[in-house]
């Protein structure tokens, strides 16, 4: 049989639980212990040693396909990992050991090559699924805040010019399907059906290995950025802000004005410095979900729409319009958000700046005590995001401000395509 890379061109189809004569190692999801609960095996260079569904990277997987196909990479090709351990290590808390806490993330994902050294040294390929490393981040909006005073340069967590000291963690997916479906109140049978039709049946696995448990899906992951001490996040008597923030590439990046979400984002770091300097903690997560997870082209098509429709870009069509377009309002689903809150060791935030009432009854609903409700300050909302905030707080979002009832609703309007 002719072979690329080193590798037989001879496709190993793995949809059949009995194609091999050893059964892979087992997954005891909730295990304390991490031999106990056992490694995740989800690399291609040994296929008798798979024990899940799908692979590492998450949607970064097909470009690592595209250069095995171009030849740019040794299909069996092993990380070298010297030296990638954690600059900073996290738990393990209480919650890694409840099975209905931890569903979509690997909380040992950032120690395997630490807690699984025998199975390495048995030839198993075991690959991290959590990064964590240290940073400087600055931004102009933060140098603003020192000069008006709003926050101070104490050397350790600002540093002179304005830079922010952070430990931030890359988190990849790792979903446990029954954990998943327990969560979202539908069968795991359910639950493998629409993800191996939704997605063109591309993991086959999902309907004819019951026995694999785990599924790596090829979406994006999390990234965490925490401000402070990293042993104060659990620590129920130290303050802990939090910002759960779910991408926004226009804003977030290019400061596109037509969303609240830079200056959200920011505002949730500027909280999150000030309780670190308060002598507690802070923390932003950020989420890969573009567009309220239906992904920008569907983001930008919705622009046009409200842009365009009778009356220009109004409030009081804002969600309308999304539906319109996608079907539905919303696909975030933030039931498996605070998973990472829990791999963390949260139990109590006493400043969640966040006016997402889906967010808050996610969180509180996993067992995490909220305190304060932060929402963004009137004067960092841009002009053309107004359309969005009002629309926001008259569907119930949180706020301590007025809410503009149905007749004034309609009357704000955002800037027109050609302005």
């Amino acid at each position: 049989m002719p072979k690329q890379n080193g590798v037989s061109r001879h496709i190993v189809l793995t949809s059949h639980p009995n194609r091999y004569g050893s059964q892979p190692i087992s997954i005891n999801w909730g295990a304390i212990d991490p031999l106990q609960r056992g490694p995740l095996i989800a690399t291609l260079t040994n296929q008798s040693h798979r024990n899940v569904i799908g692979t590492h990277s998450g949607s970064y997987s097909v470009y690592r396909a595209l250069a095995v196909a171009r030849g740019e990479l040794q299909s069996d090709h092993k990380p070298d990992l010297s030296n990638t351990s954690p600059v900073e290590y996290i738990g393990p808390y209480p919650s890694w050991a409840d099975p209905d806490k931890i569903v979509s993330l690997d909380p040992f994902g950032a120690i395997v090559g630490e807690v699984f050294t025998s199975y390495y040294e048995q030839g198993y390929d075991i690959r991290p699924t959590i990064a964590i490393t240290k940073a400087h981040i600055n931004m102009p909006e933060l140098q603003d805040a020192v000069a008006k005073g709003r926050l101070q340069i104490d050397g350790k967590i600002m540093k002179p010019g304005g830079d922010l000291v952070v430990t931030k963690a890359a988190i990849e997916p790792v979903w446990y399907l029954p954990g998943i479906a327990k969560r979202f109140q539908i069968t795991e049978g359910e639950l493998r059906r629409a993800l191996f039709e939704q997605t063109g049946g591309m993991f086959p696995e999902l309907v004819t290995r019951p026995d694999l448990e785990v599924f790596l899906p090829p979406i994006a992951g999390v990234t965490v950025y925490i401000i402070g001490d990293i042993q104060d996040i659990a620590d129920p008597g130290k303050p802990l802000a939090v910002r759960v923030h779910d991408e926004c590439n226009g804003s977030d990046v290019f400061g596109s004005d037509i969303c609240t979400c830079r200056p959200y984002l920011v505002h949730g770091i500027e909280v999150c410095v000030q309780t670190a300097q308060e002598g507690g903690a802070g923390v932003i997560v950020y989420c890969r979900k573009e567009g309220r997870a239906l992904g920008e082209v569907t983001k930008f098509l919705v622009y046009n729409a409200r842009k365009r429709q009778e009356g220009g870009d109004r409030a009081d069509a804002y969600f309308f319009r999304t539906e319109c377009v996608a079907g539905v309002q919303d696909m975030r689903f933030q039931e498996l958000m605070p998973d990472v809150l829990h791999w963390l060791g949260i139990t109590r935030i006493d400043r969640l700046v966040s006016m997402s009432n889906m967010k808050y009854n996610a969180i509180t609903s996993s067992g995490i005590e909220v305190g304060e409700r932060v929402p963004i300050p009137d004067d960092l909302i841009p002009q053309d995001a107004r359309v969005e905030i009002e629309a926001k707080k008259f569907a119930g979002y949180y706020t301590t401000g007025d809410v503009l009832d149905a007749s004034n609703l309609a009357e704000v309007k955002g800037r027109s395509l050609v302005d």
